[in-house]
């Protein structure tokens, strides 16, 4: 028993310096000061992986937007290396039909979630793109950037988000997307539906009028299916003159700091409570 257990320890010590792998130790350190929040918004499996390819000089610090500027900055100068740029994304809603600007038709009376109700004749909201409120989105989101209103209609906080994708992939009605936060100039509706129809079921509902396609930088929005569609690719054209004709202000303007902007001719929703339903 004492030669066999000699002999496989021998194995054992042989095999180990065989196999080794060797692992940078600044692996480690970087990776400590990473936020370890294991997102996925800089394109990698997470942290660990990130830390992996910052030290093989494959990915920039800066490409993490959800760490500090200061703490991007030490790990470049550990590395010894340019912290790069990366502009932050976040998860952005195409929709403001809240409970007091959107009619419900019928009550739903099921599992309280927004993928139950979506399946169950939409959950009874007159709008059939039009957020359901339930919240999945906020239960899914691990940094506390979603949180519901009073009217059930998710509030994204820009500076919690991390683009991670979960309330992209948990909406049923794909309503969330992901932007840079220099996309500032946003459609807030999905509704495919024409005209008057649209505002029958939600007053803040894009009608398709094409007034902001006309004041808008040429090709900079289209009207596509009743819907203004914005081309990114043309952000740089982008300014508050498009938004200032919507008459039910579903083309917004987020302004860094100040929130949601709309425009002059924008009905102004004063109703405090729900619509009644039916």
């Amino acid at each position: 028993m004492v030669g066999l257990g000699g002999a496989l320890s021998a194995i054992l010590a042989v095999a180990n310096k065989k196999l080794y792998v060797y692992e940078d130790p600044r692996i480690d350190q970087v990776e400590d000061m990473l936020p370890r929040a294991n997102c996925g918004a800089c394109g990698t499996a997470g942290c660990r992986s990130f830390a992996e390819l910052a030290v093989k000089g494959e990915i920039a610090p800066g490409k993490c937007t959800v760490n500090s500027a200061e703490m991007t900055g030490e790990i470049a100068r550990f590395l010894g290396v340019g912290a790069g740029v990366e502009e932050k994304r976040v998860a952005r809603l195409a929709c403001a039909g809240g409970a007091n600007v959107a009619r419900v038709r019928a009550h739903y009376r099921g599992l309280p979630t927004c993928r139950a109700a979506h399946l169950v004749a939409g959950g009874g909201k007159g709008c059939a793109w039009g957020c359901l409120g339930f919240g999945d989105c906020e239960v899914v989101c691990d940094f506390g950037a979603i949180t519901m209103n009073e009217y059930g209609l998710p509030m994204v906080d820009e500076s919690k988000c991390t683009a991670c994708g979960d309330c992209v992939a948990v909406c049923p009605r794909a309503l969330f997307s992901l932007h840079p936060v220099s996309h500032r100039l946003w459609v807030a509706c999905k509704s495919l539906a024409k005209g008057e129809e649209a505002e029958r079921e939600c007053e803040v509902a894009c009608t398709g009028c094409g007034l902001c396609a006309a004041d808008a930088a040429p090709g900079l929005i289209a009207i596509k299916d009743n819907l203004a569609v914005i081309d990114y690719t043309k952000n740089e054209k982008a300014s508050e003159d498009a938004i200032q004709r919507c008459p039910t202000g579903a083309i917004v303007w987020l302004e860094d700091g100040e929130g949601t902007v709309k425009g002059a001719a924008a009905r102004k929703i004063t109703r405090k409570s729900a619509l009644p339903i039916g």
